[in-house]
């Protein structure tokens, strides 16, 4: 019995994950443009790894910048200028949907949805945890959403074959995530959290790492290294054929440590952080196999969490009954412990 749930499951992922047909075979770029300018000797990957090196030494400082001085809020809709620059005037405008909840006592969690999700992803998350009395505002990631580049139909930009591109995107994101906690506390809410999902996850995790104003965390999905979850997971294996003819799974990762959970554990040190690490026993996307290392990581530190494991797989946490499995969990997490 047990072998065929499994394969039930396997077989409505896989048909959930190659329902798009939008997917493009990109090809590599260092995207060096995005990070460095041109004062370096012409070696580009030694140059992005020096880079990469230096970055991580100095995040602090990477994963900071000014507070945007044009917050907007009409009715439920958010809006404010990107701190981190990019070339498409769409990307450079941030949208957030923030719903209150009644009495929430002055907790609110920033909530990010996962990699391509469309402008409704994650709302009916948000309104579940106002029914916990946790105030909500639901941020777009960049070049997702309303903040896609007409010329896309994925928010490929954020993930791609483009190394440089890919971690500028992140700080975007990340540097994004800290001006909306910022904003919460202009508003009065003292007792924040954060809860990413996929992608999302990801980018929670290393603004967490790096905001020790987040009393708790929420991690939909956990992998220690971005790009593991590209090289190996179902739902990226387009983005892989772009890069394997120019870097190796073990080059990558390297590059990639500075957008990677791994790299920033040790951040959480002395923090008492609660997170929950949410993981699914089928799944193809974020393996197993790197979702047991996240946890196996916060267990050798000794760093408070809970594990709540979904017997689904990635695409099919969105599914019924799972949807509602993995949302109740996290609401009922985040009401004890924020």
């Amino acid at each position: 019995m047990f072998g065929y749930y499994a394969k039930f499951i396997d077989r409505w992922e896989y048909d959930l994950a190659t329902k798009d047909t939008n997917r493009k075979v990109r090809p590599f770029e260092w995207g060096d443009d995005w990070l460095l300018d041109r004062s370096y000797n012409g070696d580009t990957r030694a140059a992005m790894s020096r880079f990469v090196e230096q970055a991580i030494a100095k995040s602090a400082d990477f994963y900071s910048a000014e507070t945007p001085s044009d917050y907007r809020l009409e009715g439920e809709h958010l809006t404010f200028t990107s701190p981190i620059h990019s070339p498409y005037t769409e990307n450079n405008t941030v949208h957030g949907g923030f719903y209150r909840a009644k009495n929430d006592k002055g907790r609110a969690v920033v909530v990010l949805p996962q990699w391509n999700s469309d402008a409704g992803g994650h709302v009916g998350l948000c309104k579940l945890l106002n029914k916990f009395g946790i105030t909500a505002l639901r941020m777009s990631m960049a070049y997702h959403d309303r903040r896609m580049p007409p010329e896309l139909q994925r928010a490929d930009y954020h993930v791609s074959s483009n190394i440089g591109r890919t971690i500028h995107a992140a700080r975007q994101t990340i540097v994004d995530i800290r001006s909306c906690l910022t904003w919460l506390q202009q508003q009065g809410y003292e007792r924040l959290a954060i809860l990413g999902t996929s992608l999302g996850s990801c980018m929670a995790f290393i603004t967490a790492a790096h905001d020790a104003r987040i009393r708790c965390g929420v991690f939909n999905h956990v992998s220690m290294y971005f790009s593991d979850v590209v090289w190996t997971g179902l739902s990226t294996q387009h983005v892989r054929k772009g890069l394997e003819s120019q870097v190796s799974q073990e080059e990558l990762r390297r590059l990639w440590a500075l957008i990677s959970p791994a790299t920033f554990l040790g951040h959480l040190e002395g923090r008492k952080m609660p997170a929950l690490l949410v993981w699914a026993k089928y799944d193809t996307t974020f393996l197993p196999e790197f979702s047991k290392q996240v946890i196996e990581s916060f267990q050798t530190r000794n760093y408070p969490h809970e594990v709540f494991t979904l017997p689904c797989a990635h695409y099919t946490t969105g599914r019924f009954p799972f949807n509602w499995m993995d949302g109740l969990a996290m609401c009922r997490f985040l009401s004890r412990k924020l």
